[in-house]
């Protein structure tokens, strides 16, 4: 991803455009054949010199421009002939979005493949299942990571198609009507290039294109934070279900020689704000003057290449977190125990209605009896099995059944299908 954003490959995608450029004029007959073969042969460019002649010129394209013509000579002259700089910009920034994504994808895939290993590993592993942080009903570890596994693969998807919405370049002219080019070499170009051309540019490809992309990322990284916080969560002492890969020799803190801290998913946290940060100056980047104004270069030049190497090295990193995750089975039993039954209070309560007992009157009779878990300390079964009102409705048998774990996780395996994952061999 360095390398993608690096000065050399933006020059060298921005010499890729010109010499494709070039070989549509010829093809087209709008300049000779032989010129494109000189300058597809002969064309280079130096970062030093182009620096240099920046000095002079105060336009980065056209002093790469000029580069290219010093190195290629006589046939230099058809160099950019006909286009304007953003023709050459768009199209490659297109070349390099399309790059990026394309690792980003790879790098989804990775995840998915370390999610989906964890979930079928784990697809049995009871835990209590929280909301609003307090202890709510029985799932499994596995069941949690099939929802992040669903979740990554709608990622998948909106990236497959923002790969395609921005695979768009530009050889449209200053305004993008194609007074000084032929729309049959903007078509030969963007084929030669594996990019399709923008139906209607001004002189630049608009910006909503890349906004949807940058949003898209955004709400990736916004996911990972999310997977990154049920760690930092989940490996806290008084819950301690899992932790971070801890190598022999880590510190913990500088002060305090016990200390495993989650710091990598918090890095996550961290740098997902930044990502979201992004993506409002890429939104204040889709409004620009007329046929264009320069408002959204410098932005672009910060913005594009940061969210791009932020969010793959997020995915690496968090797959790598994945990888080594340690798993607690035992905590995640004796927490699910803590309550003593209560996370079995809806069954009690079904089980009442299904006797004939209003709604009102079994939540009513369910809550007096977890009343005493909370207060008391009483299991949750001995005081419904001392409940005289319970006991008239449900026998023994059939409240240790409505405290059944096995019968509260009975279709786990329905939610492994349909995310589309086959069960552990």
């Amino acid at each position: 991803m360095r390398a993608i954003w690096s000065e050399e490959n933006k020059y060298r995608t921005w010499m890729e455009v010109e010499i494709a450029l070039c070989e549509g004029l010829a093809h087209y007959g709008y300049i000779p054949q032989h010129a494109a073969a000189v300058i597809r042969e002969k064309a280079r460019f130096d970062i030093d010199r182009i620096t240099e002649l920046e000095q002079i010129t105060r336009h980065d394209v056209m002093a790469f421009v000029l580069n290219l013509a010093e190195n290629v000579g006589e046939a230099g002259r058809w160099i950019h002939f006909g286009a304007t700089s953003y023709d050459i910009v768009d199209t490659a920034l297109a070349l390099r979005l399309k790059q990026s994504l394309e690792l980003i994808l790879e790098a989804c895939g990775e995840l998915m493949h370390e999610i989906a290993r964890l979930a079928q590993q784990h697809l049995h592993t009871p835990m209590i299942g929280r909301t609003h942080g307090i202890h709510a009903e029985p799932i499994t570890f596995g069941f949690k990571l099939l929802g992040w596994y669903a979740e990554m693969a709608r990622h998948q998807e909106r990236l497959r198609r923002a790969l395609e919405e921005i695979a768009i370049g530009k050889i449209a002219g200053a305004v993008g009507i194609h007074a000084h080019i032929d729309p049959r070499v903007e078509e030969y170009v963007c084929a030669k290039l594996g990019l399709k051309p923008d139906p209607a540019a001004t002189q630049i490809v608009a910006r909503d294109r890349h906004a949807t992309l940058m949003a898209h990322l955004a709400v990736l990284a916004a996911s990972l934070e999310k997977f990154a916080t049920e760690i930092r969560n989940l490996q806290r002492t008084e819950i301690r279900e899992v932790q971070e890969p801890f190598a022999q020799g880590q510190t913990g803190s500088s002060a305090m020689p016990h200390k495993r801290n989650p710091w990598n998913c918090e890095t996550i946290s961290g740098l997902a704000r930044i990502v979201r940060g992004n993506l409002l100056a890429i939104l204040e980047s889709v409004c620009t003057w007329h046929e264009r104004d320069l408002t959204n270069s410098s932005v672009e030049r910060i913005v594009l290449p940061d969210t791009c190497t932020l969010v793959h090295w997020m995915l690496k990193k968090f797959t790598a977190i994945l990888k080594g995750l340690v798993v607690f089975p035992e905590q995640m039993q004796r927490n699910l125990e803590l309550l003593q039954g209560l996370p079995y209070s809806e069954h009690v309560m079904l089980a009442l209605i299904r006797k004939g007992l209003s709604r009102e009157h079994a939540y009513r009779l369910v809550q007096r009896n977890a009343a005493r878990v909370w207060d008391e300390g009483t299991p949750f079964l001995d005081a419904l099995l001392s409940d005289d009102e319970v006991r008239q409705h449900l026998s023994e048998e059939e409240i240790r059944e409505c405290l059944s774990l096995q019968h509260h996780l009975r279709y786990v395996e329905t939610t492994l299908q349909r995310v589309g994952l086959p069960a552990k061999s």
